[in-house]
């Protein structure tokens, strides 16, 4: 009976607010590039828990409570009951709470612009912000849930908001090493940098350079540390109404660098003048082996979707 009950709440949030999808061109494979699309889901809910569910920045992935966690620019954390096969087999929410200070107060305005989310070696969720750029442990599995426990040192460069080429353009990504630690990439290059010299920060003090794709303002929105230790790289462009919208995900190879800049693979390119029905992604995690989820952000717009598609990565 527990499991029938079980089966039959998926069944009704599926139909509630996960819904089937499909971005693709009308391809006889789902295979493209160097990727594999096997899911793709359509998330419509408005509220959570009392909580509006929009604008969502970055997911992560706990593969041992299996919950998928997303995290939304308006300091917004939900968590979702996640599980994967070849398909989405489950996806059922169970939590959504504001991000909170200490002491337990919302986050002010200005300092909620989360953008960057991961677990790190222990589990700890981390965020990274925009604005007040900033990378801080927040709890996640207790009465405290959404409380910020302490921030981390940034490296000196990224401390300073005139650094960065706007308020809205600094911590966009985030991910967690197990050798080089938490890694950041900027949403832009830095001020100081070539608008396509685009730089992986780990907190430890190393980096590395590659270069953004070459479309207009084409910026990293999520990055993610890949089996093999080297890091998927998210990538959007859009550049106005009539031009065409771009995403890009591509391998940037941390063991194959020469005077800092790594070599990159182009693993997918999906743009809408080519028959994608891509939006705003913007979030990127790791849910298997080979096997990813990204994230689209609505924007809280009528027009926009939030999007949550499930692919293999087939060059590793």
């Amino acid at each position: 009976m527990r499991y029938f009950l079980l089966y039959f709440f998926t069944l009704l949030v599926l139909h509630a607010g996960v819904s089937s999808t499909d971005i693709m061109p009308t391809f006889k494979s789902k295979e493209f590039m160097g990727i594999k699309i096997l899911d793709q889901k359509r998330l419509s809910f408005s509220k959570l828990k009392g909580i509006t569910f929009s604008e969502l920045s970055d997911v992560t992935y706990d593969d041992k409570t299996q919950t998928l966690y997303f995290i939304s620019d308006k300091g917004l954390l939900y968590a979702f009951n996640a599980h994967f096969s070849d398909k989405i087999d489950m996806l059922i929410p169970l939590a959504a709470t504001k991000l909170k200070t200490k002491k337990g107060k919302r986050l002010k305005k200005w300092k909620r612009d989360s953008e960057g989310l991961t677990l790190d070696g222990k589990h700890r969720l981390l965020i990274s912000f925009e604005g007040n750029a900033k990378i801080s442990w927040f709890h996640k599995n207790s009465q405290k849930v959404g409380r910020r426990i302490k921030n981390y040192p940034l490296p000196k460069v990224l401390t300073k908001e005139e650094n960065y080429r706007s308020r809205n353009k600094s911590l966009e990504s985030l991910a967690w090493h197990p050798r080089y630690g938490i890694l950041t990439v900027t949403e832009w290059p830095l001020q100081k940098d070539d608008k396509k010299k685009q730089t992986i920060y780990a907190l430890s003090g190393e980096r590395w350079y590659f270069k953004a794709e070459p479309e207009g303002r084409s910026g990293v929105s999520a990055i993610e540390v890949m089996d093999d230790g080297n890091v998927l790289v998210l990538e959007r462009s859009y550049t106005g109404f009539l031009e065409p919208f771009v995403v890009t995900l591509k391998k940037v190879y941390l063991n194959q660098c020469q005077d800092g800049w790594c070599k990159t693979k182009v693993l997918a390119k999906m743009s809408n003048h080519k028959g994608w029905e891509i939006d705003n992604f913007e979030g990127l995690a790791r849910v298997g082996k080979n096997r990813y989820v990204m994230v689209s952000d609505d924007n809280d717009n009528f027009f926009q979707r939030t999007l949550l598609i499930y692919f293999e990565v087939m060059d590793e």
